[in-house]
């Protein structure tokens, strides 16, 4: 098979959970970091592509987001399996003719203003489909994001949230989009609270504290989430 293709969109916003499982079941894959000025190759070089978060708007009008759009409407156009995180859920909605739009409150850390913390609840259409098979019908995430989007008739909502609805997004056959981040290690967690200014307003003994409590879950759940879609992609 052709290697799987990881797109950074910002240097710290790196592969995390996908560098460990794809190691796991030795796929080959390739990270190209747009934040570097590395170029986004043609989808048509690979058997997958994982487009990661970023600062970005899909509604920027700068090159790099232009080309971005463009190389994944090429992958839809080719059905090559893609799955997007954070803000690569938004190009995805955007590139497959939906909107991106601001959401009515930020999405930060992992607790929302009801000291709930964030969690996705699996539609019908989730619960059966392939990328959702062995996670829990409801499971916590972490979120950092301002926008959300608006789907077409032919996208399908597989997970909701309560103040940002679509959590979980398939579009065509084997697109998928997740608002929060399932590839979350410690490592992550840490550069993104020395760097990100959102998550600089927040507590950072708060943000350990929950990370801690939570990463047992958090992980296991996504594993298991990018497991299935090597397993859509037919890497395993």
């Amino acid at each position: 098979m052709k290697p799987l293709l990881i797109v950074k969109n910002v240097s710290r916003e790196g592969p995390g959970l996908f560098e460990t499982v794809l190691n796991s079941h030795r796929v080959r894959y390739r990270v190209v970091d747009l934040d570097k000025g590395e170029t986004f190759p043609s989808p048509a070089e690979y058997s997958a592509l994982v487009v990661l978060g970023g600062p970005d708007s899909a509604n920027d009008t700068t090159e790099k987001i232009k080309n971005e759009l463009s190389r994944i409407q090429e992958a839809l156009t080719l059905q090559i399996p893609y799955l997007g995180v954070c803000l690569g859920l938004q190009m995805l909605v955007k590139a497959g003719g939906g909107t991106v739009l601001k959401n009515p409150v930020k999405e930060i850390g992992f607790r929302d203003s009801e000291n709930h913390f964030f969690q996705v609840d699996l539609t019908p259409e989730g619960a059966g489909d392939p990328i959702c098979q062995g996670i829990d019908r409801s499971f916590k995430i972490f979120q950092l994001h301002g926008e959300t989007v608006s789907l077409t008739g032919k996208m399908t909502l597989l997970g909701a949230g309560t103040f940002c609805r679509n959590q979980l997004v398939r579009v065509g056959a084997v697109a998928y989009g997740i608002q929060g981040h399932l590839e979350l290690t410690e490592r992550l967690i840490n550069d993104w609270i020395a760097e990100d200014a959102d998550l600089k307003t927040l507590s950072r003994a708060d943000l350990e504290k929950d990370f801690k409590q939570a990463e047992q879950k958090l992980s296991e759940t996504g594993i298991k989430f990018i497991e299935n879609f090597l397993k859509i992609s037919g890497f395993i």
